[in-house]
């Protein structure tokens, strides 16, 4: 039977899959695995059962990535699970930076109470709320993800000319790019001739503050900068001045602070991307599916801190080894199976920065006292026979 523990509500669309082997609910003591949404990890006491977290969403800054590495603790995340829900909330974006929609309906509620006279004062003070379209207007998309993609290929087919700019991104992601679309080899051409900037990266050492003045002094004045993927992509402070002095017309994110909250010009989304229905029955799915397949089968898949893993089950034993990623540790491990005159009868090795995991299959029995010299050999992680 495997426990697993619910930090957050999980759509039931996904805890639906579980099987009769499964146990899951909140607080379930020495889980084999968590499933969770945005409650912060970080400061949690991880149970030395957890095997693997599943974070049903894209982000996983609430999970102590490095203390899970170090122990063996695969973390999934669901990558293109919610970015349909995240990319129409962006092209909603676009339309409330370009028409003052948002200033206009807050406006027209302040006219309670003023009975006949409403239609003729809407009249009058419409042409405050004046705007632009976003038909021929060009679109820089920064990260061209799961998400980014979309964005680019809806703005594209609304009328808007579409650059993007993501120097890594994979083949298969160029595949699903429209044809119409541009790639940008320079970032800072991309800023300094777009009308409209949608940042699509993730958040890390090399992306924090990656909107700076830096980048606001190439920019074409009077730009709209919409920000769906993390607060912190963009300095604060930086944009504030921005914003000041007329290079960014209009923000929009939806990750605000008090900051935000209070920054004229700025519209301020209280992170709504993924809160569609569609979206957490989509990532509740792909988080068990995950996790069920690394639980029984020992195969990963969109692991942020471990490589993708699969290999076909068979009758043989399987056994799974997660180790540091040095040289000489398959040797070492192989050579222990032939001293106990085991026979590797299929194999899988990948590797991923510092860490790497091994996916075994032999014949015969393996033993506790081959699983309790591989589980010293320095080096070696974590080890379970499935």
């Amino acid at each position: 039977m495997y426990k697993i523990d619910l930090l957050n509500n999980i759509s039931e669309k996904g805890l639906g899959l579980f099987t009769e082997n499964y146990e899951y609910r909140a607080d379930i003591p020495e889980p084999d695995g968590i499933l969770v949404r945005s409650k912060e990890m970080k400061d949690m006491s991880l149970p030395s059962s957890v095997k693997a977290i599943a974070r049903a969403g894209a982000g996983v800054n609430n999970i102590p990535i490095d203390k899970c590495s170090e122990k063996g603790v695969v973390v999934f995340n669901t990558p293109g699970a919610n970015a349909n829900g995240v990319k129409e909330l962006v092209v909603l974006g676009l339309l409330l930076s370009s028409r003052k929609v948002t200033d206009g309906i807050a406006w027209a509620k302040g006219l309670v109470g003023e009975g006949d006279k409403v239609p003729d004062l809407i009249e009058k003070g419409k042409s405050k709320f004046g705007g632009t379209e976003i038909l021929g207007k060009k679109l820089g998309v920064v990260g061209l993800g799961a998400i980014g993609i979309m964005v680019a290929n809806t703005a594209e087919s609304l009328g808007m000319e579409v650059c993007g700019y993501d120097p890594y991104v994979s083949i298969d992601a160029a595949w699903r790019l429209s044809r119409n679309i541009k790639r940008s080899a320079s970032l800072d051409r991309l800023l300094a001739e777009s009308d409209y900037i949608t940042l699509h990266l993730p958040l890390n050492k090399d992306t924090r503050g990656f909107i700076n003045a830096e980048k606001f002094a190439v920019m074409k004045p009077g730009a709209k900068l919409l920000n769906f993927a993390r607060r912190e992509l963009v300095n604060s402070a930086d944009l504030q001045k921005a914003v000041a002095d007329g290079i960014v017309s209009c923000y929009v994110t939806d990750f605000p602070d008090e900051e935000l909250i209070k920054m004229d010009k700025c519209i301020a989304i209280p992170h709504l991307g993924a809160s569609t229905e569609e979206s957490e029955e989509n990532c509740a799915i792909m988080a068990a599916m995950q996790l069920m397949d690394f639980l029984e089968n020992g195969n990963i898949k969109n692991s942020v801190n471990f490589p993708d893993c699969f290999l076909d089950r068979s009758e043989n034993q399987r056994l799974t080894i997660a180790n540091q990623n040095l040289p000489g540790m398959i040797e070492k491990i192989t050579h222990l199976f032939a001293d106990n005159k085991l026979n590797i009868a299929d194999m899988l090795n990948k590797s991923k920065g510092n860490l790497a995991y091994n996916i075994i299959e032999v014949d015969g029995g393996i033993n506790d006292e081959l699983i309790q010299k591989l589980g010293s050999t320095e080096g070696v992680i974590a080890i379970r026979l499935l």
